[in-house]
């Protein structure tokens, strides 16, 4: 991984290769963006993140069809990729990340409990989704979500450069 916080070894990971990302975040409330933003640089590679807590501000900034939170619901697979991917299309940015969960202590429900987090990561190497279950209380769920995401960031950059 090199050495350095998670958040300084993707950023040269970046800047390796040149690349920019943009976030899009619903449970995490920016915190991705914030950790990135936090080392000294982040303007190389950081190009903008929108915290899109609603249904409205999914739909009409990154255009996360109306259908597809209807079919699936706003924590879902389907929504945390056209988020990812809705970022990326409107900042032009090399990679694009999505969040959406429930990071409780309210929200959830039996197939979807608290603690259910969808993390998508859009860029020209793939577009890949994970779930995750994570425990704990409002703060530690977003924490671990920041996590996951920039771990999510790390490995597929030090994936080899598409030719």
């Amino acid at each position: 991984m090199g050495t350095g916080s998670l958040e300084e070894v993707i950023g040269r990971l970046l800047r390796n290769r040149g690349w920019r990302i943009a976030t899009a975040e619903s449970c995490t409330g920016g915190l991705i963006a914030h950790r990135i933003t936090n080392v000294v640089g982040s303007s190389d590679y950081f190009d903008s993140g929108v915290v899109s807590y609603s249904n409205e501000a999914k739909m009409e900034l990154l255009k996360v069809p109306e259908e597809v939170i209807n079919a699936y619901g706003t924590v879902s697979r389907q929504t945390a990729i056209a988020m990812a991917e809705g970022i990326r299309r409107l900042r032009n940015t090399d990679m694009g990340l999505g969040v959406t969960g429930i990071a409780g202590p309210t929200g959830g429900t039996a197939t979807k409990p608290v603690g259910l987090v969808y993390i998508a990561l859009s860029s020209e190497i793939r577009v890949e989704c994970n779930e995750f279950r994570f425990g704990g209380e409002r703060e530690a769920i977003k924490l671990k979500t920041s996590e996951a995401a920039l771990e999510m960031i790390r490995r597929q950059l030090e994936e080899p450069a598409i030719v």
